[in-house]
């Protein structure tokens, strides 16, 4: 392959970052459209789905595809859809010579005849660049197909010795507002937000977006009850009961301890959002009830850190699940 193909592969996933949260029930897709070294096209999917990352870079690069290069982070739909055209067909008939797709769509509609269809159609293919970063980019997309479920990240603030709250409950603050912030935006990155009733009655916790220009990317809200949910939220009864949640393909849990423990005993939490404060409570509240470990073996090589980082004085680690193929 070229030496650029992975700068602009890696641009096209970057790129598909935008549409997270946002395109459920499709896959955030990006796309970029090259021609003689000049980037012409860029899309990604948009919100509710359409138009496709494709659609919006061959539109924006109109008669300039015609024997560029397509940059694209999942294979191009192939099925026909009442929604909007198959993404194959759009590029063979925009003239593109060449598409280097990262990965091969897992959705039996597609998984593999978009590119058969290029092929076909004497458009040059190459497959599978960068096919991780894409997967991980498109991570509640791939765990829907493959899993049947959405992709579940944990989020926790903690103090250094692990407690979410003093003995009274009291939780605010526990970290910054550079944390805060951040964890803002990762609310802006999902589709869905979930608590436990304790979290609920105690914190009356807001769920949204508050971040300037991001407010109405406040994620849907989701309580994990026996009971009834209040207004405007959606109850679900048990953790595995997420897999029938319709247009959620990432969900973020938020709290508390219990809520938290539920997921982590059902083995349902993908990725872990630590965030440590330079603070010791004490006899406080732990982050985490019980998850069922019987043996301290048991508990090792289950996580992998992907990322730590400073945001202000707190400590940002994020750590993925290590599972079997």
């Amino acid at each position: 392959m070229p030496a650029d193909d992975r700068r602009y592969m890696a641009a096209a996933i970057a790129l598909s970052g935008r549409g997270r949260g946002l395109s459920t029930p499709n896959p955030n897709v990006g796309c970029l459209i090259v021609q003689d070294g000049r980037v012409v096209g860029r899309g990604w999917t948009q919100k509710g789905g359409r138009p496709h990352a494709e659609a919006q870079a061959l539109e924006q690069a109109m008669d300039r595809a015609r024997g560029a290069t397509a940059y694209v982070t999942l294979e191009p739909c192939f099925h026909l859809s009442p929604r909007g055209p198959r993404c194959a067909d759009l590029m063979a008939r925009a003239g593109v010579s060449r598409v280097v797709i990262a990965l091969r769509d897992p959705d039996p509609r597609t998984d593999g005849q978009g590119a058969a269809w290029l092929r076909d159609r004497g458009v040059a293919v190459d497959m599978g660049l960068m096919a991780q970063e894409a997967a991980a980019a498109m991570a509640g997309f791939v765990l829907r197909q493959t899993r049947g479920r959405p992709h579940v990240t944990l989020k926790l603030g903690l103090s250094l010795d692990g407690r979410i709250a003093l003995a009274n409950g009291s939780s605010r603050w526990i970290t910054g507002p550079e944390a805060r912030a951040h964890a803002h935006m990762e609310r802006a990155r999902h589709d869905a937000i979930l608590v436990g009733g304790g979290t609920l009655r105690a914190d009356a916790p807001r769920l949204d977006v508050r971040l300037p220009g991001l407010a109405d990317r406040s994620p849907r809200r989701l309580l994990l009850t026996r009971g009834d949910a209040p207004a405007d939220w959606e109850r679900i009864g048990s953790p595995e009961e997420i897999a029938a949640l319709e247009r959620v393909d990432h969900l973020l849990v938020e709290g508390g301890a219990e809520t938290a423990a539920a997921f982590l005993r059902a083995d349902l939490v993908d990725r872990l959002l630590l965030y440590r404060a330079p603070i010791l409570v004490g006899s406080g509240l732990a982050g985490v009830g019980d998850i069922g470990l019987e043996d301290l073996a048991d508990a090792h090589g289950r996580w992998r850190l992907r990322d730590s980082r400073m945001l202000g004085v707190d400590r940002l680690e994020v750590y993925e699940a290590i599972r079997s193929a």
